[in-house]
């Protein structure tokens, strides 16, 4: 904790979450964050990882393994040139999620986050410990914002920056309606879902749908579930 709070400091940012952490902030941790100690004491602590993104429009989780249904990946410029083109607007909270020390993020947790980053360390040894993750990433963010000016006269010219997007929790609950009407019409087996759900939001995750989109997409639903 000291440590990552450490090396996002000195790269400028400051908010650190903790889902259900295992110790919570401590005397050890502070010591470890240095001058950062800051933001070590201004943590904020959740039970889930659902509570700590369900106000965030961009979600990104970091992974080291392959993964049997795969998502869309990024590497770590192209990510960090997302989160500052998302976070133009004023209005959009992003989060990179980092797993456990041990065995990083499980593939349900991976399931809700709109992308996949992975540092392409040295395939023959590619032990980064946490905090060197957070470290690189955080770095790729920093010179991402350096260049901020650039990124919103690229996002004017593509027509963009007045996009808005969902923010996690109303595309939580547009999964949960559409699974219900799936399962009301048949699609689904109750007993055997099979993987059709972690298909269907790889397809909406990629799709990246808008607000506007997503409002159309449960009307739908709704309109269904009203003639069933």
């Amino acid at each position: 904790m000291g440590s990552a709070a450490r090396a996002m400091k000195t790269m400028g940012l400051t908010n650190l979450c903790l889902v259900n952490p295992i110790i919570k902030p401590d005397s050890q941790s502070i010591s470890l964050a240095a001058g950062a100690s800051d933001i070590i004491k201004n943590t904020q602590l959740f039970a889930s990882l659902e509570q700590a993104i369900a106000d965030c429009t961009l979600v990104i989780g970091t992974s080291a393994r392959s993964r049997s249904l795969q998502w869309p990946h990024l590497t770590p410029k192209e990510c960090s040139d997302k989160i500052i083109q998302e976070t133009t607007n004023t209005r959009s909270k992003v989060a990179l999620v980092f797993g456990r020390e041990r065995v990083g993020l499980t593939n349900e947790e991976l399931q809700k986050c709109h992308y996949h980053v992975e540092i392409p360390a040295n395939p023959d040894y590619s032990s980064l410990n946490l905090a060197m993750s957070v470290q690189v990433l955080c770095y790729e963010i920093r010179m991402s914002m350096l260049n901020l000016d650039d990124q919103r006269s690229e996002l004017k010219s593509n027509g963009n920056i007045n996009s808005e997007f969902p923010v996690d929790a109303d595309i939580e609950r547009f999964y949960q309606h559409l699974e219900q009407t799936l399962l009301q019409t048949g699609f689904i087996n109750a007993n055997h879902p099979g993987q059709i759900m972690g298909r269907l939001r790889r397809l909406f995750t990629r799709a990246r749908i808008e607000q506007q989109e997503l409002n159309i997409l449960r009307g739908i639903l709704t309109s269904i579930d009203k003639k069933l």
